[in-house]
């Protein structure tokens, strides 16, 4: 059974692309919302940030993605030795990413860290949960930003992400098992906190690498959309 019974693909044309960076060796995306990294098993899942970037720059390969509903910096290599060497420093987390999240209810310490073993959800995927007997190690790090004016039941709490490891929905679980589940959440998020937002509030705002070629290290930013 689909844990999106009534969801619907619908993903904006526009920008059909919003690149941020591009040279011989990779480019650098701000991903909508709404739209898949790579194509979906079924014919209407086909339009994807990768397909679009590959009609207009063929060689393009995905070496990372983003969950559907969140936005930001994703980078596509150019060729394969680019491919190899981001590839390799996404395994070996070289590369650091930095999210921005707005979370339901007033996270009370200032920072901390999230580290609970994560698995897939088999009966309700593509839902993942914390096993502890089974579960990958995943650790994420957090720090709030800055509260909502609200201190009623719409209270939230803008936080700085930073995963360590990659595993699949990590943040969305890690901040769910806080207790602070992402606004907007369609797979996570109570019903206060999935109607308090209509898009998931979760977007990739930093990454940093070396350059393939130049192994000079690389920041690139993408705006935050819900600030």
């Amino acid at each position: 059974m689909s844990a999106n019974p009534d969801f619907i693909y619908l993903p904006s044309m526009s920008p059909y692309l919003d690149i941020i960076y591009q040279d011989d060796d990779f480019v650098v995306l701000n991903k909508a919302s709404g739209i898949l990294s790579v194509p979906g098993r079924l014919p209407e899942h086909q339009d994807c940030l990768q397909n679009r970037v590959q009609r207009i720059l063929p060689t393009a390969t995905i070496v990372h993605r983003l969950d559907m509903a969140t936005s930001g910096l994703m980078i596509m290599a150019l060729n394969k030795p680019a491919h190899v060497a981001i590839s390799r420093q996404f395994e070996q987390r070289k590369t650091k990413k930095t999210y921005l999240a707005r979370v339901f209810g007033l996270v009370e310490l200032s920072e901390g860290s999230v580290d609970l073993p994560l698995i897939c959800d088999w009966p309700n995927r593509p839902k993942q949960k914390v096993d502890f007997e089974n579960g990958k190690q995943s650790l994420t790090h957090y720090r709030v930003i800055s509260y909502s004016d609200s201190t009623d039941k719409k209270a939230s709490t803008l936080v700085e992400l930073t995963p360590v490891t990659g595993r699949s929905h990590q943040l969305r679980v890690h901040m769910l098992a806080l207790g602070h589940p992402i606004l907007g959440d369609r797979l996570y998020a109570s019903k206060e906190a999935l109607a308090m937002k209509k898009r998931l509030q979760l977007h990739a705002l930093n990454l940093s690498l070396f350059h393939p070629s130049t192994e000079k290290a690389i920041t690139f930013n993408a705006p935050c959309p819900f600030i």
